[in-house]
């Protein structure tokens, strides 16, 4: 399967495949004429780059004749890198081009596999996955049983499994600076991380005012530009690993305890900081609602998982960059709106932590909680 920028080979546009999709498309009857390039190097006038190379169609369906344009997207460091982003865009143009005055339409959307053949898809209202269904429990359910005091020696054993998995996915690398610089500027700017996220609160935020909102804002400014100089960390990811994405099978202090992983999010590759920041935070929540710092078994936990990463991972540098991963992360299970039951202290210990965590060049894990002051 080709993946991102990592194409092995070009898509060849073959004519009977061409005719095969007609066919599938229009009826029977459709008939292929012939294909001919549009807009040849050096025929686009003072415009060079663009974003692929149309062909043109002739064809005719029910004896008459029709003329069409086959357009596809290469990849490139503009948020196209993988051919989702691609197949998103022209999902895009195939439902809203026709809506628009004077707009050409959209005479069909498809694929091409594996071995270059056109596949329609027909008439999209909504697209789905089906998944298997994994045994076990949402491990956030443990971290409620901790809190009300069900602490047992396996879960230290459990959090530095969650460790050693992390630095085996983030063992493999790629080298590739502009997907790199995409992650740092989706981080901030996505409407499903920083910005976004911020723009979800309540405005005006009684509890947060705008200003502490437009300070940390400016700061994680600053560190989007620290981040540029990183892009040697691009890594795997899984990309939103937390208690609620996180299956936990077997019973009490058993070797047969294990876990799987739900809802991979926000694309393959990434910072390492980004998942490690999304487990180790929860400690931090969990731990809120019986202190405004961590302590106990909380504490004992995100030591016990944050020593062991480092440790097993070798990634001390991670440390210099975690920061912003921690204030989006912090944003989501802050939020009113994802978490509306936490109690009061608990929300403004959280956006404590996120906008003190910015000021440190580099995170002291060993003292969280000088970030809760």
């Amino acid at each position: 399967m080709r993946t991102g920028t990592e194409e092995k080979t070009p898509i060849v546009i073959r004519a009977d495949n061409v005719e095969d999709y007609l066919r599938r498309a229009f009826g029977d009857d459709a008939s292929l004429i012939g294909l001919c390039d549009i807009a040849a190097p050096g025929e686009q006038g003072m415009k060079e780059f663009g974003y692929g190379k149309p062909v043109c169609i002739e064809f005719t369906v029910g004896g008459v004749r029709k003329s069409a344009v086959l357009s596809i997207m290469r990849g490139d460091k503009y948020g196209h890198q993988f051919y989702w982003d691609r197949a998103a865009i022209l999902m895009f143009q195939h439902e809203a081009s026709g809506r628009m005055e004077k707009h050409v339409r959209s005479l069909g959307l498809g694929y091409f596999d594996e071995k270059d053949a056109m596949t329609p898809v027909t008439r999209p209202k909504e697209f789905f996955i089906v998944s298997e269904k994994a045994p076990g429990y949402d491990y956030y359910l443990d971290l409620e049983r901790i809190r009300k005091g069900g602490f047992r020696p396996g879960d230290l054993d459990m959090a530095r499994r969650f460790a050693r998995f992390l630095a085996g996915v983030h063992a493999r690398k790629k080298d590739d600076p502009d997907l790199y610089l995409r992650r740092i500027r989706n981080l901030i700017g996505a409407s499903e991380c920083i910005f976004g996220l911020v723009d979800a609160y309540p405005h005006p935020y009684e509890h947060f005012l705008p200003e502490r909102f437009a300070a940390l804002e400016k700061r994680i400014i600053d560190w989007r530009w620290k981040l540029r100089g990183y892009a040697h960390r691009l890594t795997e990811v899984h990309g939103d690993f937390h208690p609620w994405n996180i299956l936990v099978t077997g019973e009490g202090e058993s070797e047969a305890r294990d876990f799987s992983v739900l809802d991979r999010s926000r694309g393959e590759w990434g910072d390492a900081a980004d998942d490690v920041a999304t487990l180790a935070i929860n400690y931090l929540l969990f731990g809120l609602y019986e202190k405004p710092r961590l302590t106990g078994d909380f504490e004992k936990m995100y030591m016990a998982f944050f020593e062991t990463y480092l440790r097993a991972s070798g990634d001390d540098e991670m440390l210099s960059v975690i920061a912003p991963f921690f204030v989006f992360r912090g944003l989501v299970i802050a939020s009113p709106q994802w978490y509306p039951n936490h109690p009061l202290p608990v929300r403004q210990g959280l956006l404590r932590f996120l906008e003190n965590v910015l000021e440190d060049d580099r995170f002291d894990c060993q003292n969280i909680n000088k970030y809760m002051e």
